[in-house]
C-alpha cells in the first residue's frame, strides 16, 4: 500500500509515455534485428502494465479536478 501522499503520479505517467516512445523508436530503427525487436516488444508489454497501473490513475486524478 502506498502511504506517501507526495507521489508525482503525473510525472510518472509522463516518464512512462517517454519510455513507450523510446521503445517504439528503437524497434522502428532496428532494421529487423530480431533481438532488438523482441526485446522492444517485451519493454512495450511492461510499459502497457505500467500504463494500466499508473497512467490510468493519473487520468482519473486529472479528470476529478
Amino acid at each position: 500500500m502506498v502511504t506517501d501522499k507526495n507521489i508525482d503520479i503525473e510525472g510518472m505517467a509522463q516518464r512512462i509515455a517517454s519510455i513507450r516512445e523510446n521503445a517504439s523508436q528503437l524497434k522502428a530503427m532496428s532494421g529487423g534485428i530480431q533481438a532488438v525487436d523482441k526485446n522492444a516488444d517485451r519493454i512495450l508489454a511492461s510499459v502497457k502494465m505500467l500504463e494500466i497501473n499508473v497512467t490510468d490513475v493519473a487520468d482519473i486524478l486529472r479528470d476529478s479536478k
